[in-house]
């Protein structure tokens, strides 16, 4: 039986405390002193992989917790090819991210996502435009469920310096537990904070992020309607390598939208990551 735990999927890339995805969100250059690039390995064909880690006191996927409120625990690898040319600041990138979550009577205990895509990076990497592909799985959830998923995803941004500015649309043609079509909308704002000076080694931002999913077959995704808002306000500590992150995130749901549960109420997320 469907149940509001069991509601939902994540990427590095939401962004979304995924990821998407404070967690995963690269912190801006702040002049006069940023932090270090990110680690990344030499892989072959010249290109580069990354790695990273992460602890939670809670899976958040656009707004609602995957993991009944509880400890998660996050991992990720993801390679990336050179740019095509030097004409073209073109890459391609394919990797893994993966979730421990909590959808009780499913025979689900993790999350495994596949994503891929294309970089393009221009104007001194401030302009930064991404078209990728996820693929959704949840090991051991029987096929009648239909938890697995496909979604499609362009994501653009700009680093303005005093901020950096993203916003992406997220396409499913059948969504988690088989919802029909699905459209993400989403929004962030980064502000790094120079003027917080400890030394090299530290930085501080804040950011604000703001989503809409909606839903066709809304009661399969256990849902009262066919859309609902998603928020998010935190600061990022990078600190000698690891990134420290707090945010406030909630969703115009209910406890009677989300099926009597505290699973989308508006709560806070601490977590710790590092990228090597």
């Amino acid at each position: 039986m469907f149940t509001i735990c069991a509601f939902g999927v994540a990427t590095a890339q939401d962004t979304e405390l995924q990821a998407q995805a404070p967690l995963s969100t690269s912190t801006p250059e702040a002049a006069p002193a940023p932090p270090p690039e990110k680690e990344s390995w030499k892989a072959p064909f010249g290109g580069t992989f990354t790695a990273t880690i992460a602890a939670l006191n809670d899976y958040s996927y656009r707004g609602i917790s995957q993991t009944q409120r509880q400890v998660a625990v996050q991992a990720s690898a993801v390679y990336e090819t050179p740019t095509f040319s030097e004409k073209v600041p073109l890459t391609a990138y394919a990797g893994f991210w993966g979730s421990n979550v909590n959808f009780p009577g499913t025979g689900a205990a993790a999350e495994i996502d596949i994503n891929a895509g294309f970089r393009l990076k221009l104007l001194e990497d401030k302009l930064t435009f991404d078209l990728g592909y996820t693929r959704y799985n949840y090991p051991g959830t029987p096929d009648s469920l239909m938890y697995g998923n496909n979604e499609f995803s362009f994501v653009a941004g700009y680093d303005f310096g005093v901020a950096a500015v993203t916003g992406a649309v997220r396409y499913s043609p059948n969504f988690f537990a088989n919802s029909g079509i699905a459209w993400y909308k989403w929004g962030q704002v980064a502000v790094p904070l120079p003027f917080l000076k400890v030394n090299e080694n530290v930085a501080f931002k804040v950011f604000g992020t703001l989503g809409n999913q909606y839903v066709e077959r809304f009661t399969n995704y256990g849902i009262p309607n066919n859309n609902y808002w998603d928020w998010q306000a935190g600061v990022i500590v990078s600190l000698y390598g690891f990134d420290f992150t707090a945010a406030y995130t909630g969703t115009n749901l209910s406890v009677q939208d989300c099926l009597g549960t505290q699973n989308c109420a508006s709560r806070v997320i601490v977590g710790i990551s590092k990228t090597f």
